[in-house]
């Protein structure tokens, strides 16, 4: 059943209609650029602001740049689902080209990324609507179904994860939806609100020390011996280190990194909000929502249970809501004819980025540090990857990651424009259609 489109939508992230605009304007930093510091970040998103955090606890002198506005990128745009988020690493090809135990190694980090994660929003009492709700993964063609049991079997070798195989009888327990052929729940999931949480973050960020700057784009760095010059417009600071944190939206001076990511637009709808059986009618335990398709799509209800987060890849570059929000709003009704006349709030759209090997990747590169490309799963690998690299920064031995180990490569003649993807986008969509 095709949708009734909505045209009154808000083209805003809703999460942005839950916080304070003001209060996070407050810890940006308004007073002249210094002349020094001891670590320039560059991106203020979670990776940036999470290794802010680190480096003013150790007690040193912190700068962020930020090119928009603090919070305005992927980390107050995503879905706020949060996991180890093993269905991203594709194991099988790594296990071909790194071997068994390396994977295993992500494996267990990626489980402990997560766990940090949790924790430290929990000891740092930051107010994010977290979550343990848990997720339910669809099959999305009879022969995945499989494939997803054998994956949870594989993985509780390695590690203590629990999985739930729900067959195709049982699954209206979990999704009311008829499209799946069984699935599997991973009860320990969980979920947060990302722009609470970001904001959360830049209050400690501050607090601690670091210094915020928005509308600051980095023109150029400069290797002076040991030290960098950052130049800013007109201004410029001196630093000891540089940390690349820019991820989906790399550019500029940065083309060396950006060749190494594939930057893809992902896009969100919120419907109004609707009654409680409803709701549940999508999400019987108010989970957290996936499947196995190529092009997949992502679902939860809103934190406090009144609207349905829905998710999707946005199928080209630019933020076009007249384009994206009618395929969502068509892939939503496919799988919930219930949600046929939801009206939509907000529609809204951010750039994430993937890498060539599917394994976000953490290292120095001319001497500067970076951690980036988190294949759509940025609210926990981005936290703690920050956290990773100030911890290198810093020469801490807790600094090393087994995803330091995987080189980070590009393609021959490729510059960071994806001029390939709407090939890829059909080829996954024929693939969906047809069960590969």
């Amino acid at each position: 059943m095709l949708a009734k489109h909505s045209s009154n939508y808000i083209h805003a992230p809703y999460w942005q209609a839950a916080i304070a605009p003001k209060k996070t304007e407050a810890l940006i930093n308004r007073r002249d650029l210094p002349d020094r510091a001891d670590t320039v970040i560059i991106g203020g998103g979670y990776t940036g602001i999470s290794a802010a955090i680190t480096l003013a606890r150790a007690g040193q002198k912190v700068v962020v740049f930020e090119a928009d506005t603090f919070g305005n990128g992927a980390s107050s745009r995503n879905g706020g689902m949060l996991g180890p988020s093993f269905s991203k690493l594709g194991e099988n090809g790594l296990e071909r080209q790194y071997g068994r135990e390396q994977v295993h190694a992500t494996i267990r980090e990626s489980l402990s990324a997560f766990n940090w994660l949790v924790n430290f929003i929990r000891d740092e009492q930051i107010d994010c609507d977290l979550q343990i709700c848990g997720r339910f993964r669809g099959a999305s063609h009879p022969a995945h179904y499989a494939g997803l049991i054998e994956q949870a079997s594989e993985i509780a070798k390695i590690v203590d994860f629990p999985a739930i195989e729900i067959s195709r009888a049982q699954q209206a327990e979990e999704v009311g939806s008829n499209a799946y052929y069984g699935g599997v729940v991973y009860p320990t999931d969980g979920a947060v609100h990302p722009a609470k949480l970001f904001q959360g973050l830049c209050e400690i960020a501050k607090r601690d020390g670091a210094l915020l700057y928005d509308h600051s784009p980095v023109r150029q760095v400069i290797k002076n011996n040991s030290q960098f010059i950052v130049g800013i417009d007109d201004k410029k600071i001196t630093t000891d280190h540089v940390i690349i944190a820019t991820n989906g939206y790399t550019g500029g001076p940065f083309g060396k990194f950006k060749r190494r990511l594939i930057p893809i637009r992902s896009a969100m709808i919120a419907t109004e909000e609707l009654p409680e059986s409803v709701i549940r009618s999508v999400s019987p335990k108010l989970r957290c929502h996936g499947s196995t398709e190529r092009l997949s799509v992502y679902y939860r209800p809103s934190p406090d249970g009144k609207r349905i987060l829905f998710g999707g890849r946005s199928l080209g570059y630019g933020d076009c809501p007249q384009i994206y929000h009618k395929y969502l709003q068509n892939f939503m009704t496919r799988l919930f004819p219930q949600l046929s006349n939801a009206k939509l709030d907000y529609v809204w759209s951010g750039k994430i980025a993937y890498t060539f090997d599917h394994v976000p990747h953490i290292g120095v590169m001319d001497g500067m540090h970076y951690a980036m490309g988190y294949c759509g799963s940025g609210v926990g690998r981005a936290n703690y990857f920050g956290r990773k690299i100030a911890q290198r920064v810093l020469d801490q031995a807790e600094g090393y990651t087994i995803f330091e180990e995987f080189p980070f490569k590009t393609r021959p003649f490729y510059t960071g424009h994806p001029w390939f993807l709407p090939a890829i986008m059909k080829w996954h969509s024929l693939a969906d259609r047809l069960g590969f």
